[in-house]
């Protein structure tokens, strides 16, 4: 150790007065010593330390910059920590957590593929409940009745099997099982309405119905085949419409060096597939009505199948809470309107119906289930061009958002 002597003598400066020694005491060794104090921290760590779990389990940069991307960090957050956008930041990121060689699994962005196997389930709904309604108008009384059991069974089979293959399948893993029925039991309860809604409602309206559906277009409380029909079978174009948004949508995500051009992207594509699955529908739907020789049903058949559609793309994609509300909502005011009619003939509460009656008389029944099924629609329809256009719906479409 330096004499303290010494060092008054080295302080000291020619012929003035020493300068007091220095307070020099060493640490003891149990101690630890003081860190030392940074000069300029790392912003890029401190977000690798806050997402480490991210950026672990990514098998790509991609999948990081989706992830950061529903964390809230957008391109001119990324500026900050001077990247030019999530991109770029997402690569150092990337590059920053150590791998286990080239053993990693397929990118999460890869373009998905049409397959035989979901293609022929798409088609088998529409096929089977042409064939249910052809049993029906062929068979009558209590062979009529088993005829449509078997007929609701098989179409129901058949459309639970194409809805857990290819593009319309959630993979089991957005939601829970109750959440999944509950969700189904709305959508069960549309497709009843436009079968059975728009007879119902007209017969109300003029003090029936007097007995139960016979299944004859022209009996007392008449059936609306063709717009189920055409639903069935629209179920094909609605998984091809999907796949190809789905398909755009990871191809650009590969080729996108920002958060903004691939939503500028996106966007066209998502209304793209949409407009072409209501041009398929309303082909579907003059051909069904064709066949089964029925009236046209485009405006209530076309809002319910672009109802449905916008559904179960948010809900195959993670967005399971919007559809939910917005089915929820539309099935209550449909059974609310038939509700007030029939409310309307107990003593004093004839104004119950007054807002129906009002409708169903200047546009007729088909004007309920037109605005409840447009409007919920349209409101999905502008819920999806936010949600399905952002890079994080397209990497991990099987977490629930």
């Amino acid at each position: 150790m330096t004499d303290l002597g010494e060092l008054r003598r080295e302080t000291a400066e020619p012929g003035g007065p020493l300068l007091p020694a220095p307070d020099v005491r060493t640490a003891p060794a149990d101690e630890p010593a003081p860190a030392p104090r940074r000069g300029a921290a790392d912003p890029v760590k401190a977000l690798l330390h806050r997402h480490r779990e991210l950026c672990e389990q990514a098998v790509d940069p991609l999948e990081i910059a989706a992830g950061l991307e529903a964390h809230g960090v957008t391109d001119r957050t990324a500026a900050r920590f001077r990247h030019r956008d999530v991109f770029s930041l997402a690569e150092e990121l990337y590059a920053r957590v150590p791998r286990d060689g080239d053993s990693r699994p397929p990118a999460a962005t890869a373009v998905p593929r049409a397959r035989a196997d979901w293609i022929v389930l798409t088609l088998l709904p529409g096929a089977l409940c042409a064939a249910s309604l052809t049993a029906l108008r062929l068979t009558h009384g209590q062979t009529r009745l088993l005829a449509a059991a078997a007929g609701v069974l098989a179409v129901a089979l058949a459309l639970r099997a194409a809805l857990r293959r290819g593009p319309l399948s959630t993979g089991d893993r957005t939601a829970t099982a109750p959440r999944r029925s509950t969700t189904a039991s709305w959508t069960c309860w549309l497709i009843g309405y436009a079968l059975l809604g728009d007879g119902l409602l007209g017969a109300a309206i003029t003090g029936g119905p007097d007995g139960l559906p016979t299944g004859a277009a022209e009996g007392d409380w008449p059936f609306t085949t063709a717009p189920v029909l055409a639903l069935a079978l629209a179920c094909a174009p609605a998984a091809w419409t999907a796949h190809l948004f789905s398909a755009h949508a990871r191809r650009r995500l590969a080729s996108s060096r920002g958060l903004e051009d691939f939503a500028a992207s996106a966007r066209p594509a998502l209304l793209g597939a949409f407009a072409l699955f209501l041009c398929a529908l309303a082909a579907l739907l003059a051909l069904s009505a064709a066949f089964l020789d029925e009236p046209f049903a485009h405006p209530q058949t076309l809002a319910l199948g672009a109802l449905l559609l916008l559904a179960r793309l948010l809900t195959v994609h993670g967005f399971t809470h919007a559809p939910k509300v917005i089915l929820v909502a539309t099935v209550t005011a449909q059974a609310a309107a038939l509700a007030t009619v029939f409310a309307a003939r107990l003593p004093g509460c004839a104004a119950l119906a007054t807002p129906v009656d009002t409708l169903v008389t200047a546009w007729g029944p088909a004007a309920v289930p037109t605005l409840t099924c447009g409007a919920a629609a349209l409101i999905l329809l502008v819920h999806a061009s936010r949600r399905l256009t952002r890079a994080s719906a397209h990497t991990h479409p099987e977490r629930p958002r």
